[in-house]
């Protein structure tokens, strides 16, 4: 009885696991194939240069790629944070971290918009007993909304630079 059961959970075993082969994601990164030519970054820097030298390594990887489009880039990002809790002696126990990220793509060559798309993400965070912990927890909630926009500009630029 112990055979069977172990010969019929191999069998199992063996059908889940070969039926994943050939998996393949709708968006990936391997058909954005384009090129940054020139860019501009507004509003909050820093931000900005973080969406930008992720975009930028992409970049790189299809340099000798012919068959790639020669782009350019305006990033405007624009952070805000505000308290959305306080306790009844005014002490703020909670903000909430607005990123609003504006991106517009074009056509090196023709100067045709291929993407002009706002991206508007938040997130909130408790405040901390110790000061350094809040910041280390605002840095960490911003890290992740950046990496969040950049995911979604990634989708966004699969479908229309793909596509166009």
């Amino acid at each position: 009885m112990i055979k069977i059961n172990k010969l019929i959970t191999t069998f199992f075993l063996i059908i889940f696991t070969s039926s994943c082969v050939g998996y393949e994601p709708i968006f990936k990164t391997s058909n954005l194939k384009f090129v940054i030519n020139e860019y501009e970054i507004k509003g909050d820097k820093k931000i900005g240069k973080e969406v930008f030298y992720k975009l930028k390594r992409l970049s790189d990887s299809n340099k000798n790629d012919l068959d790639s489009k020669t782009i350019s880039l305006i990033i405007e990002t624009i952070k805000t944070k505000n308290p959305t809790i306080k306790n009844s002696a005014g002490k703020i126990l909670e903000y909430k971290i607005d990123l609003s990220t504006k991106i517009l793509l074009k056509d090196y060559l023709t100067n045709d918009v291929i993407l002009n798309h706002n991206f508007n993400l938040s997130a909130s965070y408790k405040v901390q007993d110790q000061f350094s912990e809040t910041v280390k927890l605002e840095n960490k909630v911003i890290q992740n909304l950046t990496n969040k926009t950049y995911e979604d500009l990634l989708v966004k630029m699969s479908e229309n630079i793909v596509t166009k």
